[in-house]
């Protein structure tokens, strides 16, 4: 057997026991999450998170860029009709090592947090079917929250434009936590700007992890008052709450430590955005009167944030959108990009186990 065929073999073996181990969460939860992961996820920030610019947007880019160069060769092999079965069958064996490579070390490097047990089991809360009731208290404590910080999360809002003051915010939010709960605890950040946010704006996200390089991005072209939340959700990546709804849920926890108004004002509108098509489908009435009690300033950034994204809206986000609800589907959220917003799940459970001045 020759050495390509052993090493593809070593990884076929490789990847059909990463998948092998995903099935069984307490061992994840156990040995990877708590146990391999946070060293690699360390040493990964160690290596790049000292560079002022994001190490894996540029290798993102590297390999848009051979992807083009790689099609527009393809083209010109059809053209000249040298395209044989040769040709097909050797890039087809490539198309199949680089899969599995991609799977292997995107599940590695961070992909298995997807199969693990999760903040439910670390927080010992029980999440279960969202009653109306509940509902509506948790939703009259965002609005009341978000009420709170408006005027004073106002002041000084111009200062989330600057990056150091919003990612050193983030990261004192989860210092906060770690206090509280060690299972938070944030060693040697990595959080950069992103270099595509322009882009991201017409692909329609406001942030995103790289498991390969360890560090978290933030589209810094978004509305302000989005990004501390957006900072906050993207260190949860981080810390291994692979799924939307852990990761918006660890952002809260960190945020609402937080001593800084931006931050609190960030995640409280957020909150009550993600509450908002839960409360409306149970009891729209009771939402209507809800928004009705928001502060002109909330009122108007929800027209900004509305706004903002209609005039990026284009057809290839709609694309991009449906794949990532697919990804997000094939990744233990069933739900896809409804994931987000199933934070509030976790809020009423958090209600349920401490209540209303909890939150």
């Amino acid at each position: 057997m020759t050495k390509k065929r052993i090493a593809l073999l070593c990884v076929v073996l490789l990847a059909l026991g990463i998948k092998i181990f995903s099935l069984f969460p307490d061992a994840v939860e156990r040995y990877y999450s708590t146990g391999l992961y946070p060293v690699i996820s360390r040493g990964q920030r160690i290596l790049f998170g000292w560079l002022p610019f994001s190490v894996g947007d540029f290798f993102y880019g590297l390999i848009v860029i051979y992807l083009i160069y790689k099609l527009v060769d393809l083209v010109k092999q059809v053209r000249k009709k040298t395209a044989d079965r040769n040709y097909w069958l050797g890039g087809l064996k490539r198309l199949v090592i680089i899969v599995l490579l991609v799977y292997t070390s995107f599940n590695l490097f961070w992909g298995l947090n997807y199969n693990r047990r999760g903040i439910a089991r670390q927080l010992n809360l029980t999440t279960s079917k969202v009653n109306e009731e509940d509902l509506k208290a948790v939703m009259k404590q965002l609005m009341l929250r978000v009420n709170q910080y408006d005027s004073v999360g106002k002041l000084n809002r111009s200062l989330i434009a600057n990056k150091k003051y919003l990612i050193s915010g983030a990261i004192s939010s989860y210092e906060s936590l770690a206090k509280k709960n060690i299972d938070f605890n944030y060693k040697t950040p990595s959080v950069k700007p992103s270099l595509f946010s322009y882009l991201g704006n017409y692909l329609g996200y406001t942030g995103y992890y790289n498991p390969f390089s360890g560090e978290a991005h933030v589209n810094t072209t978004v509305p302000l008052f989005i990004q501390p939340y957006t900072t906050c959700h993207e260190i949860g990546h981080q810390l291994g709450y692979a799924k939307e709804n852990e990761a918006n849920f660890a952002g809260y926890l960190s945020a609402k430590n937080s001593t800084d108004p931006n931050f609190l004002y960030s995640v409280y509108f957020e909150l009550y955005s993600y509450g908002r098509p839960y409360l409306y489908y149970q009891d729209s009435l009771s939402l209507k009167k809800l928004d009705s009690c928001l502060q002109p300033g909330i009122k108007r950034d929800f027209r900004e944030l509305k706004e903002f994204y209609l005039s990026h809206a284009n057809p290839a986000e709609k694309v991009i959108d449906k794949l990532y609800s697919q990804y997000l589907k094939a990744n233990e959220q069933p739900s896809g990009r409804v994931t987000y917003s199933e934070v509030i799940i976790w809020m009423v459970a958090y209600y349920r186990k401490y209540g209303k001045d909890a939150l």
